[in-house]
């Protein structure tokens, strides 16, 4: 035959067979489930046992590895026997089935794996490992061998190693390295008829996982002479023993009830994986184990297992191949990297090679924690009924002013202790700036990895802390009715460039199939991640309900969303099969999933449909375009009205205004408080204005508009139609000295919550909370206002001038439904009509209300341009100043709402 097989067989199984598999990883174990192999051919067999003599520690790392062993036994062999084996050749192996073997030698095995060689001079070598005991056993038969002289004597030259098979240790540890770094350890086979050999290895459990090379020799040969016996590929036999092939799915590491851990890795264009084990955190792994292409993969998967994790608490991968960046690869064989899909990173650690400095990160070997989630209830809150607070986790709670310990502040934890405030606000959710582990030069913004939230923002500043602090934050938050929404970034990494130090995880493991290559996607450098390219879809969609299933998250809001709609080459799909399996995904959709497609550094509102399939929201950066054009005094009327009423223009196809996720302010671009104080023309894109005076001031005149208009702008946030979002810092006027740059945010500053402005301001915005939910009839809604319940009005209740750049008023009229019975206030608890008018000129006018039903009056609630604590109440009324006629003044840059009440209290 020019080729043999390997099998393998349980209770109820068929043999599997593969044809000409290289020596490296002959593995692929099949357990047995306690059956015995049976076969009346063998019989008893030399026994050998290693490793309860000698070295008591192993010395783990490139080197082969050997114990004492008694000497009546085996003798040290010093001549040059080569036993290098090459991981790219091969050899005719494969397991073998139960009918090849009995005896009761086979039949003590556990778990065990079979394989069958064929030998360059005929004959065939059939090889069984299992456990027993507590221990490894080796059990290796020869048949049919063709050799000549010495037909009754066989021995065995051996030796076992895990990466490097080319440095050989002897048993003799007192021998220098250079008189044994090719030498092996000879045993004698026992005869057990005319042709038939056998013998049996046992090996301490605490040896493997290693790799047992071998070739067969007669004992008086010559050492110099070529009578060695390799496989009929002239290579040497080599079985794994404590290591299996593994599995392709899950991938990332995943631990058996049995104790066994199984490593799968995606890459279709690495030539060869290396897996790095590591005891503790040093430069070096203490073992490495090179995966074998034919066995150790399946399709694109790379997979192996290990009996138990045994001494080991990280692990990373070498990838290895061809450095073409003209094709898109960029193999840096040098590189440990991060397994994409590990759970439990570890910190970032710097190494030296060759001058060049590298930045690694491992994989904690683990599981990840239990946590008790027993009485954890998702609030499930409609999307209308949001309000919702954006904030980042170390920002919130870092500074000083926050009274927290010092390993409390700036983590999921101080969040805790902080909740009040949210409460205070009114807010039901909470946006989490990207909480994934980031490069710390370039922000949160700039993730290397998918599956754990950043380290330290736990209270120990390691990642299991982090992880059990932010369930412990999400079970407090939904116990306070909630919801938690992460930031997520899918579009780009911190990886980029070809330089070696950028290299951590998805570059170095398969950048052409991670990245967009050869295509510059609006000027990212060679780190846009080719996100509807199926391996990166899938590792998104695993992060995505890995988040929702172990964290409880209730919804993400996906950054950068319009490039997740593109293709390979940079083009825009019709139907970008990431965003359309999001929305179809068991699991995810039924969390909140909203899309960020602007830039909002630059205030850019790109005309982009985003293909929603009726469950994706959206950020509305057109919300924020044309509320701050309209309150310094540009923009048309229509504009603003657009976006009061949910963004028509944007969410009537098949969605609603719940789905307008709208803001003025974010963590880019200005803070609220330098809208209103800074506009300089490099500022020119933020559609700022300072109200007369760049920077600080002391004019009272100027700082009176500047309180108006951030009013004026929290007051059109909140009534207007979707969900409101506020950003961190803007109810107390934190400001970043009129820098719209991301880095310049300060910290939280607690102490000026306690200032006349930020005290005013955060009951501003709790009455404004407040209201949207008592008038959540006309404020919250699915579904867009009908014609016939709003009516729009100029100053004296005739129709605005929608297209005069110049007009700078616009009041409406909004319509609450009421039964006929209650169409004279019969009912002290109608919910009346809302009249809300907009002044942004620069002088006051006089608005005439539209008459109320009889019995009933108008009650002014909020005027933005009165002084604290007058400005909101719950309630003035206004009275006629002539039969059947009522006028408010309004002053110039003030906003103004009144609700029509019963005169009977």
């Amino acid at each position: 035959m020019d080729s043999c097989r390997r099998s393998s067989s349980s209770r109820g199984e068929n043999p599997i067979s593969m044809a000409t598999l290289p020596p490296s990883l002959m593995i692929l174990p099949h357990y047995l489930n306690g059956e015995s192999i049976k076969s009346a051919n063998l019989t008893a067999a030399t026994h050998y046992t290693f490793g309860s003599i000698g070295m008591h520690r192993m010395y783990m790392g490139r080197n082969l590895i050997y114990r004492d062993v008694t000497k009546d036994v085996t003798r040290n062999a010093q001549q040059n026997l080569d036993l290098k084996v090459f991981a790219t050749s091969r050899s005719s192996v494969d397991q073998i089935g139960p009918s090849l073997a009995t005896n009761s030698k086979i039949e003590e095995l556990q778990k065990l794996s079979s394989y069958l060689f064929r030998t360059e001079i005929g004959g065939q070598v059939k090889v069984y490992v299992g456990r027993k005991n507590m221990k490894y056993a080796v059990y290796i038969e020869v048949s049919s061998l063709q050799q000549g002289n010495n037909e009754d004597k066989l021995v065995l030259s051996w030796g076992i190693f895990r990466s490097d098979s080319s440095c050989l240790l002897p048993p003799d540890r007192q021998s220098s390295a250079s008189e044994t770094r090719s030498s092996a350890t000879e045993t004698p086979f026992m005869r057990k008829s005319v042709g038939k050999f056998a013998l049996e290895l046992e090996f301490e459990s605490n040896q493997a996982p290693f790799y047992l090379s071998f070739l067969l020799q007669s004992p008086f040969d010559d050492p110099s002479s070529n009578s060695k016996i390799r496989s009929h590929q002239k290579t040497n036999f080599c079985v794994p023993v404590g290591i299996g092939s593994g599995y392709s799915a899950p991938l990332g590491v995943s631990f058996a009830n049995d104790g066994s851990v199984n490593f799968a890795l995606f890459s279709r264009n690495a030539e060869s994986v290396v897996l790095c084990l590591y005891e503790e955190m040093t430069d070096k792994p203490s073992l490495e184990i090179d995966l074998d292409p034919y066995v150790n993969r399946t399709g694109d998967i790379w997979h192996i297992s290990m009996e138990s994790a045994g001494p080991y608490m990280s692990y990373g991968y070498r990838c290895k191949g061809a450095i073409t960046l003209e094709k898109g690869d960029t193999f840096h064989a040098r590189h440990v990297l991060l397994d994409p899909y590990s759970k439990i990173p570890s910190s970032f650690t710097s190494h030296s090679y060759e001058s060049v400095s590298l930045l690694k990160c491992l994989g904690r070997l683990c599981k990840e924690p239990a946590f008790d989630w027993s009485d954890d209830v998702r609030p499930h809150l409609q999307m209308d009924k949001l309000v919702v607070y954006r904030l980042n986790v170390g920002r919130f709670t870092k500074d000083k002013s926050s009274h927290l310990p010092t390993d409390v502040a700036g983590t999921f934890s101080g969040l805790i202790e902080k909740l009040h405030h949210f409460k205070d606000l009114g807010m039901n959710a909470v946006l989490l700036e990207p909480i994934f582990p980031f490069d710390e030069e370039k922000g949160p913004y700039s993730p290397y990895h998918f599956f754990s939230p950043v380290d330290v923002y736990g209270l120990s500043g390691d990642c299991v802390s982090a992880i059990n602090s932010m369930k412990e934050m999400i079970k407090k938050l939904h116990a306070n009715s909630i919801e938690v929404l992460l930031e997520v970034v899918f579009t780009h990494t911190a990886e980029g460039g070809d330089s070696d130090c950028h290299t951590i995880s998805l570059r170095g493991i398969d950048n052409l199939s991670y990245y967009v290559v050869n295509c510059d996607v609006e000027s990212r450098t060679g780190n846009t991640l080719n996100c509807n390219n199926p391996i990166v879809q899938q590792m998104v969609l695993d992060s995505l309900r890995h988040w929702v299933i172990e964290f409880h998250v209730d919804g993400f809001c996906f950054m950068n969303a319009s490039y997740l709609l593109r293709g390979s080459n940079g083009e825009y799909l019709s139907r970008p099969p990431l965003i359309e399996a999001i929305a179809f995904d068991p699991i995810l959709s039924k969390t909140k999933i909203i899309a960020d497609c602007g830039d909002s550094s630059v205030m850019e509102s790109k005309e982009i449909r985003f293909p929603h399939w009726g469950r994706w929201a959206e950020i509305n950066t057109r919300f924020c375009h044309d509320v701050r054009n309209f309150l310094r005094g540009e923009g048309l009327l229509s504009n603003l009205a657009t976006r009061l009423c949910g963004s028509g223009d944007i969410f009537s196809d098949g969605r609603g205004p719940a789905f307008s996720f709208n803001f003025i302010a974010c963590n880019f671009g200005l803070t609220l408080v330098d809208l209103v104080s800074f506009s300089s023309s490099e500022l020119s894109s933020q559609l700022s204005w300072n109200c007369g005076e760049e920077g600080p001031t002391s004019k009272t005149i100027v700082l009176e508009r500047r309180l108006k208009q951030i009013r004026n702008f929290l007051f059109i946030l909140y009534i207007s139609l979707g969900v409101p979002i506020l950003n961190m810092g803007d109810e107390c006027g934190q400001s970043s000295g009129g820098s719209p740059s991301y880095v310049d945010r300060k910290p939280f500053d607690w102490n000026a919550l306690g200032t006349g402005f930020g005290i005013q301001t955060t009951q501003f915005i709790a009455f404004l909370s407040s209201l949207r939910t008592r008038r959540s009839d006309l404020l919250q809604k699915r579904n867009f206002v009908l014609e016939k319940k709003i009516d729009w009005h100029g100053t004296d209740l005739s129709q605005p001038r929608w297209e005069d750049p110049s007009s700078k008023f616009l009041a409406m009229t909004l319509k609450a439904d009421t039964d006929d019975s209650q169409s004279s206030a019969q009912s002290s608890h109608m919910q009346g009509d809302l009249f809300i008018g907009f002044n942004t000129g620069n002088r006051s006018e006089s608005v005439i209300l539209p008459p109320p039903l009889e019995g009933t009056t108008w009650f002014r609630l909020v005027d933005t341009a009165l002084p604290f604590p007058g400005f909101f109440s719950d309630g003035d009324p206004v009275l006629e100043q002539i039969k059947g006629l009522i006028a408010y003044e309004m002053n110039s840059h003030s906003c103004v709402l009144f609700e029509v009440r019963s005169l009977l209290g």
